[in-house]
């Protein structure tokens, strides 16, 4: 049984930095694609970014391009986000995913992934 952790969340200014993590238990964790939703509330949930089983590709919403990096080390079977620039339209529940599919085509797609972490607040202040 494979189960995703989230960490980093918190506190943060307009303009400031935070670093999720996603810690993933179970084999073979290098074999699968990784991604980080987010959801504040009234509004859905959306894919943010998303990384290859390789780290050789990866995805960004246009909202958080060119702010957000996500990368993994598989040897700890850990998935992160780096933050920067926070804007207040920022704050949601962020969630790490695995992805079940194969290819590239749709890594935005909730329909891809097949396990979910709980989730750790961010929160933007402006």
């Amino acid at each position: 049984q494979v189960q995703l952790v989230e960490s980093g969340g918190g506190l943060v200014q307009a303009g400031g930095s935070l670093r999720l993590s996603c810690a993933a238990s179970g084999r073979t964790f290098s074999s699968y694609a990784m991604g980080w939703f987010r959801q504040a509330p009234g509004k859905e949930r959306e894919c943010v970014a998303a990384i290859s089983w390789s780290g050789g590709s990866t995805y960004y919403a246009d909202s958080v391009k060119g702010r957000f990096t996500i990368s993994r080390d598989n040897a700890k079977n850990t998935v992160y986000l780096q933050m920067k620039s926070l804007k207040p339209e920022d704050t949601a529940v962020y969630y790490c995913a695995r992805r079940k599919t194969t290819g590239w085509g749709t890594p935005f797609s909730q329909r891809e992934y097949d396990y979910w972490g709980q989730g750790t607040q961010v929160t933007v202040s402006s």
